[in-house]
């Protein structure tokens, strides 16, 4: 017995190695990959002038206005010469898409900078200026010139990317060029609160600070995003990071080459997630799509038809799981594109045709979301009834803002709900916006409220001279 268990000892060892050594065979070849595609990885180094007037504070002290001493030091240091400061520096990577030095980055890493410098893997260095920027995708589109063909990277899909995958980042963390990290993709799709135009790829591949702008390779050697965003409380990797999905980048920079901006596509809506409380309060299946909180003033949607309230749950005719799927179809799409928009509005589904804008800069965006509508020749600013004050059979309009005007000397408040006007019944919004346009002046006309649980006629008069 004892010399049997010695025999089959070689046997057992042979197995473990057999089977150790068809892993190692399994394990992907990451030194190929490396030597092959690594030439076309750049480090960017670039630098920014700064002023010592300028880290004053814009010239002075924060000193109160009614200091006896605000005027003297306002004076003298309005006065200081803007003094040279060591020059701000700083790096990160990218990659060569074209022989002919076309460069991908991230746009975070050559804003406001005075000077881009290249760094190739033969360690010559070459000036770049930059082709285009997009701050929304984070994406930028630099050029070189260089006598010699320069190495390029194979663009990937994307969208052939599965969870699980293996991915090499290579780039220049802290500064260390061509540093090369591996790891799986974690997930896809991933929204992020300050992205609202980038389905984001999500690894576990190690990016640290000067990795963003970098490429993100699959096994095949193609490049499948853009390394873009790590979390982190330490400043440093924690296991997730974040890469732009190549064919968002590439679309990208196609605008960037030919008009130097990006156009995207603008609905004109304020959105939020469909809980599972929001949904079985709109009587839906299961929570899906996005919920419209408020129509912009005079933007695609208000035109369209579009309400608050309504559920968009297809958009040119592609499903709206979730409120976060809705900025990324939309964003994609060109500007005065027509495409079906399916709403879900009273428990039933209707398409409507939306004709698309363009997104307007971030700065007149937030005025039009700040800015409520304007008010009608009333003085009022209606919405539709909101699930909470509708029961079934319910028609009407909620006053919500009063201004000085007509309806405020009729006694109209907010938070009254008008279900006739000039004894025409009132259904919607839109509806009630006609209605009023057509309103005769001069003479009293008859206005039926519901207001504390109760009805009310109220007489409104509009003046000959508005």
């Amino acid at each position: 017995m004892q010399r049997l268990k010695t025999s089959l000892w070689p046997i057992a060892v042979l197995g473990l190695l057999w089977g150790a050594l068809a892993q190692a065979a399994e394990y992907p070849d990451f030194v190929t990959l490396v030597e092959q595609y690594s030439p076309a990885v750049v480090s960017i180094q670039t630098k920014a002038e700064t002023k010592q007037k300028d880290q004053l504070g814009r010239g002075h002290p924060p000193i109160p206005e009614n200091s006896p001493f605000h005027d003297y030091f306002k004076k003298f240091f309005d006065q200081m010469p803007d003094l040279p400061m060591p020059p701000r520096s700083s790096v990160g990577s990218g990659f060569i898409i074209s022989a002919d030095g076309y460069i991908v980055t991230n746009a975070h890493v050559v804003d406001e900078v005075d000077s881009i410098v290249v760094g190739l893997s033969d360690r010559t260095e070459l000036s770049a200026q930059v082709v285009g920027k997009d701050s929304r995708s984070d994406i930028a589109l630099l050029k070189v010139k260089s006598e010699a063909a320069l190495p390029a990277v194979k663009i990937g899909d994307a969208s052939k990317s599965k969870v699980g995958q293996w991915v090499l980042a290579i780039g220049s963390p802290f500064g260390f060029e061509r540093t090369a990290t591996q790891g799986i993709i974690s997930a896809l799709g991933r929204s992020l609160p300050s992205d609202n135009y980038v389905p984001f790829i999500q690894t576990d591949a190690a990016v640290n600070p000067g990795n963003s702008g970098g490429p993100l390779f699959n096994l095949n050697g193609e490049v499948i995003g853009v390394n873009s965003q790590i979390y982190s409380r330490s400043g440093g990797y924690q296991g997730v990071s974040f890469a732009i999905p190549i064919d968002v980048a590439m679309e990208v920079v196609d605008q960037l080459k030919t008009g130097g901006k990006v156009a995207r596509g603008w609905l004109g809506v304020m959105i939020q997630e469909v809980t599972p409380e929001l949904a079985q309060s709109f009587a839906l299946d299961k929570p899906r799509g996005a919920l419209v909180g408020q129509v912009l003033a005079d933007g695609p949607a208000q035109k369209a038809g579009i309400k608050a309230g309504d559920i968009i749950v297809a958009f040119n005719n592609q499903p709206v799981r979730t409120s976060s799927d809705l900025p990324l179809m939309v964003g994609r799409t060109r500007p005065g594109a027509s495409p079906p928009l399916t709403v879900i509005r009273d428990g039933k589904e209707q398409t409507l045709t939306v004709q698309i804008a363009e997104l307007p800069e971030e700065t007149k965006l937030q005025q039009a979301i700040a800015e409520p509508p304007s008010h009608n020749r009333l003085g009022l600013l209606v919405t539709e009834l909101p699930p909470g004050k509708r029961k079934p059979g319910d028609q009407g309009v909620l006053v919500k803002d009063v201004d000085e005007g007509p309806a405020a000397s009729a006694g109209i408040r907010p938070g009254d709900i008008i279900t006739r006007i000039n004894n025409v019944e009132v259904t919607d919004a839109d509806q009630f916006a006609e209605l009023v346009k057509a309103l005769p002046t001069a003479r009293p006309i008859p206005v039926l409220i519901k207001r504390d649980n109760g009805a009310l006629f109220l007489a409104l008069t509009i003046p000959d001279k508005e």
